[in-house]
């Protein structure tokens, strides 16, 4: 975040000194003057916002290289049995995510969207997940279920879906937690 920082500071200043060499320059027609440093000022910002995309992709890839990757992301199919409140994630008896949902999410989560609830890296070998799934269940009463996957990490990312759905059967919700292939 310090060097995004940096950026928009230097590019001030280049502003600046485009600015004030433009006008230095002292040219008899203020429209074309005016004009020119418009293109100056449009092709610096281009050349910023792609050296703004590039910082973020590396910065991206030197915090969540692909080998230790992890991403959770939670996913509904629920309709009358379950309405979610929060979800708490622990990896390895750590917590490390706690959400709390607006109304706006979790219409889009009902409209078959998906929320990234966490990524991080872990070490390779066998890693524990627990998530805990907060709202009102079945009669309106409040509901607090866990789920748990032990998933073996091996190098490569690691992708894991917390499903929330229904259980007409039973007539409750059903909380699934499953690694992506």
């Amino acid at each position: 975040m310090k060097l995004k920082a940096k950026l928009g500071r230097f590019a001030g200043v280049l502003l600046l000194a485009l600015m004030t060499q433009s006008a230095l320059a002292g040219s008899a027609d203020p429209t074309q003057e005016l004009a020119a440093l418009d293109q100056q000022t449009q092709a610096l910002k281009k050349s910023v916002l792609e050296l703004n995309r590039d910082l973020f992709v590396l910065e991206e890839e030197l915090l969540y290289p692909s080998n230790t990757q992890v991403a959770v992301f939670v996913s509904l199919d629920v309709g009358e049995y379950f309405a979610l409140d929060s979800v708490e994630l622990s990896v390895d008896g750590k917590n490390v995510s706690n959400y709390l949902y607006t109304e706006r999410e979790l219409e889009a989560l009902h409209r078959g969207g998906v929320h990234q609830l966490f990524i991080g890296n872990l070490k390779v070998g066998e890693h524990e997940l627990v998530a805990v799934f907060t709202g009102q269940g079945p009669h309106a009463r409040d509901y607090r279920r866990g789920a748990s996957l032990k998933i073996d990490k091996n190098i490569g990312s690691k992708y894991v879906e917390l499903r929330i759905s229904d259980s007409a059967q039973a007539m409750q919700p059903e909380f699934v937690v499953r690694e992506w292939e």
